[in-house]
């Protein structure tokens, strides 16, 4: 197994003091990172928003960035995130740009970088076990069903609701669910 980046943080790599004052959740995601290399946290849809899916502990256990879904169903995220979790750690370079084939039937998913300003409002376990950003988050983007991206001419106005532009800074993202929420 790799070591941890040498700018990790984690709440494994670093001692924090009283394991007593972490929750049952934290426990458990330490748990999960160290038996299986990482962790996904699932979010299920709610009144405000899609549901959305990512990974605590790539970056860790394998230098590679953490992954974040959304608009999909939690379990299907939960196996897609898998499916990229074991890409990585086969060896596989999870990077932003990088077009992924095999994970949702016969469409790829592409890799986007997430900035930075999302974090808080989307990744706030990952940002308990880590104790701090930076650590490096790629969004998998899924295609319509006549395979558009988000970014394409042509993408179903439909299918643009569900999963956000993290890549985008939160001022540059169209109006919509997400931005309403890290606006407030």
């Amino acid at each position: 197994m790799p070591n941890a980046p040498t700018s990790c943080r984690c709440v494994i790599c670093h001692d924090y003091g009283d394991q007593e004052e972490a929750d049952r959740m934290d426990l458990r995601t330490v748990e999960q990172v160290e038996e299986h290399g990482w962790s996904v946290v699932m979010v299920p849809a709610d009144d405000e928003r899609p549901g959305f899916a990512y990974t605590i502990g790539l970056w860790h256990t394998h230098s590679v960035p953490e992954l974040a879904m959304f608009g999909l169903d939690i379990q299907t995220m939960h196996v897609l995130l898998n499916s990229l979790g074991h890409e990585a750690a086969a060896g596989a370079v999870l990077e932003g740009g990088r077009e992924c084939h095999g994970i949702i039937e016969d469409r790829p998913v592409v890799l986007k970088a997430a900035d930075l300003r999302w974090y808080r409002e989307f990744f706030g376990r990952a940002i308990s076990f880590y104790r701090r950003p930076p650590f490096p988050v790629l969004q998998a983007v899924w295609p319509d069903v006549d395979g558009h991206f988000l970014w394409q001419p042509g993408v179903d106005e439909q299918h643009q609701q569900p999963q956000p532009q993290l890549w985008l800074k939160p001022a540059e993202h169209p109006p919509g669910v997400w931005t309403a929420l890290v606006t407030g």
